[in-house]
C-alpha cells in the first residue's frame, strides 16, 4: 500500500488517541498530519493539509460528519467514518457503500477498511445524504462489483434473488446486475421499502406484484412477467402484506 496523508475529524480525545495508536502500531505507512474536533475546524484543517484520507466522526462539537461530508468539494478523498452504534446511521453507510468502523474500533477492521477504502465519489456522497436526511422509499442504493459501480433508484427494483453468495438484482426494463453480497444483505436493507423475502433465494419489491397462485406450491406473479416461490412459512405473513393492498385485492 502506498503512503497516505491521513486527517481525523474526532471530538473525543479518548477516542482520538486510541486512533492514532492504532494507526501508528498497524498501518505504519498512514501519516496522520493533524486533526480536529468540529465541522468547521476540520474544514480548515482539510483545506490546508489536503490529505488522501479523512477519518471522520458522525457527531461534532457544531454539527455532525455528514454536514462535513456535503460541504466538501473534494472528491477524491477516501473517507472512512467512525461512529458508536448509530442503525440509522449505519444503514445510510450499507446503501451508499461508504466505510464505516463501529467504536472501539477493532485494529482488524481498521487495516481491512484501510486496505480496501476507494474516493467517496459525489454520488455516493448524495445516496448517504439522502438516506441520512429521511426514510423515504423514493431512495438510491449504491452497487457494486469488480466492474462496476451503479447507484439505482430502489423503485426500479422488481427483485433480488441469491446465487450461492453472491446476488443478482433485476430491475425494471429488464437489466440485471450480479453484486458480491447475500441475499440477506439486501433483505435488511429493503425490507422496510416494500421489500418480501419469500423464499430463501428470493426478495421481491410488493409494487411489482400483481398476483398470487395458490398451485404449484405458491407463487407470486409479477408485472414483469416473472414468477417467484413462495415458502409455505411465509405465507400467513404474505397474506397479512397482501390484506393491506386494496389494488392487489382487487385483481384475485
Amino acid at each position: 500500500m502506498r503512503r497516505l496523508r491521513a486527517v481525523i475529524i474526532e471530538d473525543m480525545q479518548a477516542a482520538l488517541d486510541l486512533l492514532e495508536a492504532d494507526l501508528a502500531k498497524y498501518l505504519p505507512q498512514v501519516e496522520v498530519v493533524g486533526s480536529a474536533p468540529s465541522v468547521v475546524s476540520g474544514l480548515k484543517l482539510i483545506k490546508e493539509t489536503e490529505p488522501d484520507l479523512l477519518f471522520l466522526d458522525i457527531e461534532l462539537k457544531d454539527g455532525t460528519g455528514f454536514d462535513l461530508l456535503e460541504i466538501l468539494d473534494r472528491s477524491d478523498v477516501r473517507v472512512i467514518f467512525t461512529t458508536a452504534s448509530d442503525q440509522h446511521a449505519i444503514r445510510a453507510f450499507r446503501f451508499s457503500a461508504i466505510d464505516y468502523l463501529l467504536k472501539p474500533v477493532q485494529p482488524e477492521e481498521l487495516i481491512a477498511a484501510v486496505q480496501k477504502v476507494e474516493p467517496a465519489s459525489r454520488e455516493k456522497v448524495n445516496v448517504l445524504l439522502d438516506h441520512w436526511k429521511d426514510g423515504s422509499d423514493d431512495q438510491r442504493i449504491t452497487l457494486t462489483n469488480a466492474d462496476e459501480v451503479k447507484i439505482v433508484a430502489v423503485g426500479d427494483i422488481i427483485r433480488c434473488e441469491a446465487d450461492n453468495n453472491y446476488t443478482t438484482i433485476y430491475f425494471q426494463g429488464g437489466s440485471k446486475f450480479l453484486v458480491s453480497k447475500t441475499l440477506k444483505h439486501f433483505e435488511k436493507l429493503l425490507q422496510l421499502l416494500g421489500f418480501f423475502r419469500s423464499h430463501q433465494s428470493h426478495l421481491v419489491n410488493m409494487k411489482y406484484v400483481q398476483g398470487f397462485m395458490k398451485s404449484e406450491g405458491g407463487y407470486l406473479m409479477l408485472k414483469d412477467g416473472t414468477s417467484v416461490p413462495v415458502a409455505v412459512r411465509k405465507r400467513s405473513e404474505l397474506m397479512k402484506l397482501l390484506d393491506g393492498i386494496v389494488d392487489f385485492k382487487k385483481t384475485l
